[in-house]
C-alpha cells in the first residue's frame, strides 16, 4: 500500500508542478501568476477542491505520444468565494502554453457541467495560446463543447470570464458570450487574428497590446467590463462582483446588511443642477443613493454616455442606469444602446432589481449613428426594458425628451414605478426647439421675434415640459422632492419585493441584434 501511495503522491506533485520550475519563472518573469496562484487568490483560503487532476490527453500524432502534459494544461475544480460554492477552471500557460486540445476541452465542459447541475456560478481563468495544432480539428471540436455550454446555461448560473494572459482564436468566442469579462493591463489580450495575420493580409502594423489589450476592449470595442493594473487587483474585483449576484437564476442576491438608513438626504437637491444646460456627473448621485456609497460601476470606459452598475438599497442588490450628462449630454447612441441592454437583460436574467435614473435630450443625431444602425440598437432597449419582469422604478431627474424618454423604462413599457423631481421636463422635445417648430410662423411675424420666442418657450413649459401633465395622465405616479428619492426608492424596492409577471409562453423571443 505504502508503495502505491508514494506512487499517487509522486503523480500528484508532478501535476501540481505544471510545466516545471522553469516555465514557472518564466510566467513570473512576465508579471503573471501561475494558475494555482490565481485560484489561490480567487477563492478562499483553502476552500479549493480538484477535479479531473489526472487527466490525460490521447494524441499520437507530430510526437504527441512521448509528449506530457501535466494536468492537460487546465486546472478544474470548485471552491468558495465569500463563503458561496463557486466553479472554476484556469488555464496553466506553463503547460503547453495552455493551448486546448480534447482532453483540456473536456475538463473545461465537466466542470461547467457540474456548476449547471449545482446552480453555482462558473469561473473561468483564461490564459491560453489558443488551440493545440497537434491535435487537429479535434480541438476545434473541444472550443465547440465550450461554446455550446456557454450558451445553454447563460441565464442559468452567472458565467464570468477572466483574461490574465493571450487569448486568441476562437478561444475568444467564450468569453464575449459569459456575463462578464475581466482584463489586466499589459499583460493581457484578445484578438480573432493576431498582429502577423494582420500585417500579413492587411499590411497593417500594430502591436498585440494595441489590438487587443485590455485598454482598448475596455474603452473601444466594449469586449472588456473590468480591468486592473494587476492580477490580484482583478481578482479582488472579481470577489467583489460575486457579492452582488445570485447564485442562478432561481435565486435572489444576497442580503448585506447595512447600517446606513434610508433617511432624508439634503445633499440630493443640489447633486444636479437645475439649470437644463449645466453638466454634472451623475456617479455622484449614484454614490448617494447606494448604502454606503458602495456602487460598483460596470463597462467604465465604454459608451460613457450611460452609466450602468450595481449597488445596495436596505442591503439588497440592485441594478442602476443613468444617463450621464457630462458625455454627449447624457444621449444615447449605438454604443451606448448594446451597453446598456446587455446590462438590462443581466438584471432580469438573475432577478436583480433594475432602478433608472433619467436625464436624456434624446438618442444621439448624425448621419454616422443613422447609417450605423441606430435605429436597431436603440430598438434593444425599448425590447429589453419590455421584456425584463424584475422590479423596474424609474426617476426623472431633468430632461425626458422624445423616444429616449419611452425607451429608458417608460410607464408604457413597463415600469413599475416612475418618480419625476420637480425640476422633471417630460416631452417630445426640449422647449426651445418645440417653440421653434409649433410657433415658427407666430414668432417670425412679430414685432420682436427674440421677445416673442421667450415668451413661447415659457408657454410650452408651462403646458407641456413640465412633470405635472405626465402625472395628470398617470405617466409619472408620483412627484418628489430629490431628498427624499432613496426614501422612495428603499419603499418602493420592498414593496415590488415579491412581484410576479408572467409573459405570453413562447420558444424565445427576436431580439433585435
Amino acid at each position: 500500500m505504502y508503495a502505491k501511495l508514494n506512487q499517487y503522491y509522486d503523480k500528484k506533485s508532478k501535476i501540481e508542478d505544471g510545466g516545471g520550475s522553469d516555465k514557472i519563472k518564466a510566467q513570473h518573469h512576465k508579471g503573471k501568476l501561475t494558475a494555482r496562484e490565481r485560484i489561490d487568490l480567487l477563492l478562499d483560503s483553502g476552500s479549493f477542491v480538484e477535479l479531473n487532476a489526472f487527466v490525460e490527453h490521447r494524441a499520437s500524432h507530430f510526437g504527441m505520444d512521448e509528449v506530457e502534459a501535466p494536468g492537460e494544461g487546465v486546472i478544474t475544480g470548485y471552491g468558495k468565494v465569500h463563503g458561496r460554492l463557486v466553479y472554476v477552471f484556469a488555464q496553466d500557460f506553463t503547460v503547453f502554453g495552455g493551448a486546448l486540445g480534447e482532453m483540456h476541452a473536456l475538463k473545461i465542459a465537466r466542470i461547467m457541467d457540474l456548476a449547471a447541475k449545482n446552480g453555482a456560478p462558473m469561473i473561468g481563468l483564461n490564459d491560453s495560446g489558443g488551440a493545440r495544432i497537434q491535435e487537429g480539428v479535434a480541438s476545434l471540436d473541444g472550443y465547440g463543447h465550450v461554446f455550446y455550454r456557454n450558451s445553454i446555461y447563460s441565464g442559468v448560473i452567472p458565467q464570468i470570464s477572466v483574461i490574465m494572459g493571450p487569448c486568441a482564436g476562437g478561444a475568444v468566442y467564450s468569453p464575449a458570450i459569459t456575463d462578464f469579462v475581466f482584463m489586466v493591463e499589459k499583460t493581457s489580450q484578445m484578438f480573432i487574428t493576431g498582429p502577423k495575420v494582420i500585417e500579413t493580409v492587411t499590411k497593417e502594423k500594430i502591436s498585440a497590446e494595441d489590438l487587443g489589450g485590455a485598454n482598448v476592449h475596455a474603452s473601444k470595442s466594449g469586449n472588456a467590463h473590468f480591468i486592473a493594473e494587476s492580477e490580484p487587483l482583478i481578482l479582488e474585483e472579481v470577489r467583489r462582483l460575486l457579492q452582488f449576484l445570485p447564485q442562478n437564476h432561481t435565486e435572489k442576491p444576497p442580503v448585506v446588511f447595512s447600517a446606513q438608513s434610508s433617511d432624508w438626504m439634503e445633499e440630493l437637491a443640489e447633486v444636479v443642477p437645475e439649470e437644463a444646460t449645466k453638466v454634472y456627473d451623475v456617479r455622484q448621485l449614484l454614490h448617494l443613493i447606494v448604502d454606503e456609497g458602495d456602487f460598483m460601476e460596470v463597462h467604465p470606459h465604454f459608451a460613457r454616455n450611460i452609466v450602468v452598475g450595481f449597488g445596495r438599497v436596505e442591503g439588497h442588490a440592485v441594478g442602476f442606469v443613468a444617463n450621464q450628462p457630462k458625455m454627449m449630454a447624457g444621449s444615447l447612441d449605438i454604443d451606448s444602446s448594446d451597453k446598456l441592454s446587455r446590462f438590462i437583460r443581466f438584471c432580469d436574467c438573475f432577478n436583480i432589481p433594475i432602478v433608472t435614473f433619467v436625464d436624456v435630450t434624446g438618442f444621439f443625431p448624425g448621419v454616422n449613428q443613422e447609417h450605423g444602425g441606430i435605429i436597431r440598437h436603440g430598438a434593444k432597449i425599448l425590447y429589453a426594458y419590455s421584456e425584463a419582469t424584475v422590479p423596474k422604478i424609474t426617476v426623472i431627474t431633468r430632461k425626458a425628451f422624445g423616444g429616449a424618454y419611452v425607451a429608458l423604462n417608460s410607464k408604457s413599457i413597463g415600469a413599475d414605478l416612475v418618480y419625476a423631481w420637480p425640476s422633471a421636463e417630460v416631452a417630445v422635445m426640449g422647449a426651445e426647439g418645440a417653440a421653434n417648430i409649433i410657433f415658427n410662423r407666430e414668432i417670425q411675424n412679430s414685432e420682436d421675434p427674440e421677445e416673442m420666442r421667450k415668451k413661447k418657450i415659457e408657454n410650452y413649459k408651462e403646458k407641456f415640459s413640465n412633470p405635472y401633465v405626465a402625472a395628470s395622465y398617470g405617466m409619472v405616479d408620483d412627484i418628489i422632492d430629490p431628498r427624499e428619492t432613496r426614501q422612495k426608492l428603499a419603499a418602493g424596492l420592498e414593496m415590488l419585493r415579491n412581484k410576479q409577471e408572467v409573459r405570453p409562453a413562447k420558444k424565445h423571443g427576436n431580439i433585435p441584434l
